[in-house]
């Protein structure tokens, strides 16, 4: 059933509001986002707003759905572009596009992987979902090279010295995500997640200095080589 004029229109003013959100995220950050602003350039009064989001804290989830979704997006496609089973192009592909991304939208990036902010908490019935999308396609590269046999070489302190509660811990993400990848490439795979995110964040909040590396694409290139060794692509 097409939707009706009503609807589209709440939808339209849905869209208005995320996308002013995320404006203000930019120039405000997240701690100073304010619905009555966001009704103002809306042309509302400030208590209309409040029939499209309940509180700052709602649009916040809306903000943060949308983002990971975005992102999710576009890891998608630029994996979905390699051809076959070059597992290690597939995951190249996968960490330039998080890091066009955000460099992109460093904003919506601060937003998701940057310091909580200050109480709000993330509804997980809403954001795991979209927030899962980028390590699910990551861990789907590297286990489906492991099916293949392409598998790293053992490592001093890899699966031997797993002990405590984390063997359960990494049987518990086997079955979550129905992977065959033992222990030590499990783990690999979560150094890589880590380390994947950490050197973009490196570079988005500039942690590295102004004038450490002249050519931060050229090193992030060298990472990746890097990466690809450790989970055995």
């Amino acid at each position: 059933m097409a939707p009706t004029p009503r609807e589209r229109a709440r939808a339209q003013t849905m869209e208005d509001i995320i996308s002013i959100g995320r404006a203000h995220l930019a120039v405000h950050g997240a701690a100073a986002l304010s619905l009555r602003a966001i009704a103002r350039e809306l042309g509302l009064v400030s208590s209309a707003v409040y029939r499209y989001v309940k509180s700052r804290d709602e649009l916040l989830t809306l903000l943060v759905v949308d983002a990971y979704t975005e992102l999710g997006d576009e890891v998608d496609g630029a994996v979905g572009q390699v051809q076959g089973h070059d597992h290690a192009a597939k995951f190249v592909a996968l960490a330039r596009a998080v890091r066009a991304w955000a460099l992109r939208e460093p904003a919506c990036y601060a937003l998701l992987f940057g310091s909580p902010v200050p109480g709000y908490h993330a509804p997980a019935e809403q954001t795991t979902g979209p927030g899962t999308r980028v390590i699910r396609a990551l861990v789907r590269i590297y286990d489906d090279a492991y099916r293949s046999g392409h598998r790293a070489a053992a490592l001093p302190g890899g699966s031997e010295d797993v002990h405590g509660q984390l063997p359960a811990d990494l049987a518990g993400i086997r079955e979550d995500m129905a992977l065959e990848a033992d222990d030590e490439h499990i783990m690999r795979g979560n150094l890589v997640w880590a380390a994947l995110f950490g050197v973009v964040s490196f570079e988005v909040f500039g942690q590295y200095g102004a004038d450490t590396f002249s050519d931060p694409e050229q090193l992030f290139e060298q990472q990746l080589r890097v990466l690809k060794g450790v989970v055995g692509l």
